[in-house]
């Protein structure tokens, strides 16, 4: 039987302790950083084992430390133990999509002016990476509506951001099916404050997406080549219902810091998609006429349609990997939400002896 020892000592949860932070309790996700600095990421449940290539780690032996503990597996390896941040939880759960990585989120959430009482559309679910991103920013407040094309990255996704808020969030809706066709039906016109496109052909929806808008509304664009940037940013411009498009990318680069040895990383998250942002106009409003340079502005629809990923296909995850990843990500939803269900039932087994005792008891007349 595996040996464990531990730098901390347990104690039961403390009913006023904030909902951050507190001693482990069955159905946390927990995140286990390793000697080498690998990061693992499980759901507590009793009974059950974290293995690793040396050994495993009993979850009953996790329940009860305090966050920021170190646990010593049998064979003298050091794992420390904390919640891991929103950041590390779309970084490693299950994807049905690529997702939206926090830096790009983080830029989304500033140039969309994200706030509480938002109305939001959001087209691309995919994961679930940003809608979790909008739902911690909108703070139970607003409305969140997330359209997906495919039955199975819904999935995905609702099972990923279930498992990490641990219920359903009323505010949030799932619309299936294409954007032009679902948005209307869905979003009345002129009643979105936010419209955000991660998706292949966004310049197909530029018409649905202005009608939705509110005057003064954020369309941002999520576009991961030049291409799709190029004919978006021109399709915007066509449709003369948006101020001039802005263009930017967000490239985070690590340092590394030891003593005197201060140089950045080797590694680096560099490109992984454009945004392009640009602001309704009213209803009638002609955007002003912008000076530019001269400049090779010229080209032709087919020009534009080569370079653009619909003529190269576009990469699809198979029906058994994304079943396969649905399931994982269900079963994170279903002990996070068992979990705070135990939690409400004893709490009220506690609360009921307290209650009783308040009571004036029954006289007879």
């Amino acid at each position: 039987m595996t040996h464990l020892e531990t730098t901390s000592t347990t104690r039961e949860p403390d009913a006023e302790e904030s909902a951050l932070g507190g001693p482990f309790r069955a159905g946390d996700r927990v995140q286990l950083t390793g000697p080498k600095g690998r990061v693992s990421t499980v759901f507590l449940v009793p009974g059950e084992r974290f293995h690793m290539h040396r050994g495993a780690i009993e979850h009953d032996a996790i329940i009860g430390l305090e966050e920021g503990s170190v646990i010593r597996a049998n064979d003298g390896s050091e794992f420390l133990l904390l919640r891991p941040l929103l950041r590390d939880v779309v970084m490693s759960m299950p994807r049905g999509a690529a997702i939206i990585y926090p830096k790009d989120a983080a830029q989304i959430l500033a140039k969309a002016d994200i706030r509480p009482g938002a109305r939001i559309v959001e087209a691309g679910l995919g994961s679930g990476a940003l809608a979790l991103w909008l739902l911690r920013a909108l703070a139970g407040t607003g409305r969140l509506f997330s359209f997906e094309r495919r039955q199975e990255f819904a999935d995905v996704a609702e099972g990923n951001v279930v498992s990490v808020l641990g219920e359903r969030p009323g505010n949030w809706s799932i619309e299936l099916g294409d954007l032009a066709d679902a948005l209307p039906l869905a979003v009345a016109d002129g009643t979105a404050d936010r419209c955000i496109l991660d998706m292949l052909a966004p310049w197909e929806v530029l018409g649905q997406v202005a009608n939705a808008l509110k005057p003064g509304g954020v369309l941002i664009c999520y576009v991961a080549t030049v291409t799709q940037l190029s004919r978006v940013a021109e399709a915007i411009r066509a449709t003369e219902c948006f101020t001039d498009p802005d263009a930017d990318e967000t490239i985070v680069r690590g340092w590394h810091v030891e003593g005197l040895a201060v140089r950045p990383d080797h590694r680096m998250i560099g490109h992984t998609a454009f945004l392009l942002t640009a602001r309704r106009l009213a209803p009638g409003t002609k955007p002003p006429v912008l000076k530019r340079r001269a400049s090779k502005t010229e080209f032709s629809d087919e020009d534009v349609e080569v370079w653009t990923p619909g003529s190269l296909g576009d990469r699809q995850v198979s029906d058994k990997v994304l079943r396969k990843r649905a399931r994982k990500a269900q079963r994170g939803a279903t002990i996070a939400t068992a979990d705070r269900d135990d939690r409400d039932d004893r709490d009220e087994v506690e609360q009921a002896p307290t209650a009783g005792l308040d009571e004036a008891p029954e006289t007879a007349e």
